[in-house]
């Protein structure tokens, strides 16, 4: 059968297990949809560079960031971070800060975000994870996908939010534009058999030399990004993106990243599994929009269905234990 390069439609059924902004078809399917001027700056960008700046849709955003930095500062201990721990490369951070904090949750959960998101990738999507940070990060330039990933693949992507204008010497975040189109690398690439890890040994650092030798292969400069308050960027999954060296411990970079899945996958993560032996370590996770857990589902069909034991156990879990842990949590 043949296929039209102006069938749209066409081409974009032809390959379902691809987000729309990462398929080869792009240009073709974008010049006959119907996203607004707004929504098809941002898909080009992601496209291309795996990376789209654009200003967070929320007209309660400068005082719903005022409220978070009060309520979470007294959290950290500023005073150590200064005095030794920027020194060393580190950072501070509050994981699924969503879970006690009703701003954090709203950003992680924004309407409007989430329909944009739903639109340029071509399923529905869901936010699983916010990390809040009062000051640079300072970590190794990486590729989320060793960490958070979808079978199928890079249905996955992160959203980082300036809740303060972000100085130059604060750390701000860097990134390698068009790395989102390089393979992705996980276990099998590296010789690196997980199941034989203890679980301590599988972190990012056994990535980092080839992240390295990767970016010297391809001659890619990095990017800083140093907005103002309230601006913000998509990445895509595989884009190798980091926190840069912060140069002034004296100055804030408070920020909330939060990262989205997409409906009707595997959530895995890919450090800690062996996927082409089928060992799995298969994510249960809870929609922050919802509040619900969300199925493993592969293709069409909830994984448990399909015979996967620790899927069994997954649904097991969230059919039982969860309804008891929230009826526990309202008391």
């Amino acid at each position: 059968m043949d296929v039209s390069l102006n069938d749209g439609g066409k081409l974009r059924s032809l390959l379902l297990g691809v987000p729309l902004v990462e398929t080869p078809f792009f240009e073709e399917i974008a010049k006959g949809s119907s996203f607004d001027d707004e929504t098809l700056r941002i898909a080009k960008a992601l496209n291309q560079d795996g990376i789209a700046v654009f200003r967070f849709p929320d007209n309660e955003f400068d005082e719903r960031a005022e409220r978070i930095k009060a309520r979470l500062a007294p959290r950290f201990d500023f005073s150590a971070w200064k005095t030794a721990g920027w020194k060393s490369g580190g950072g501070m951070r509050i994981p699924d800060a969503w879970r006690f904090d009703v701003d954090v949750r709203a950003i992680a959960a924004n309407t409007r975000v989430l329909a944009l998101l739903s639109s340029i990738y071509g399923r529905k999507a869901w936010p699983f994870q916010t990390l809040n940070f009062p000051v640079g990060t300072q970590q190794h330039y990486h590729s989320d996908s060793i960490h958070f990933s979808s079978i199928p693949e890079r249905f996955m992507c992160g959203i980082w939010v300036a809740l303060e204008d972000i100085s130059p010497d604060a750390g701000p975040l860097e990134y390698y534009p068009g790395s989102h189109t390089w393979p992705i690398i996980y276990n099998d690439k590296i010789g690196v058999r997980a199941t034989l890890f203890a679980k301590s040994k599988l972190s990012q650092e056994l990535y980092h030399d080839v992240w390295r030798a990767l970016v010297a292969k391809h001659g890619v400069k990095p990017r800083y990004f140093s907005p103002k308050k309230g601006e913000a960027v998509i990445w895509a999954a595989n884009l190798l993106h980091g926190g840069s060296r912060q140069h002034n411990p004296n100055v804030t970079r408070w920020s909330q990243v939060t990262h989205y899945y997409f409906e009707n996958c595997c959530y895995i993560t890919p450090v800690q599994s062996d996927l082409l032996i089928g060992k799995l370590k298969l994510r249960s996770l809870t929609n922050i929009a919802t509040g619900e857990g969300v199925p493993n589902i592969y293709i069409d069909t909830p994984l448990f269905k399909l015979g996967h034991r620790i899927a069994l156990l997954e649904a097991w879990t969230r059919n039982r234990l969860r309804p008891l842990v929230n009826r526990l949590r309202k008391r």
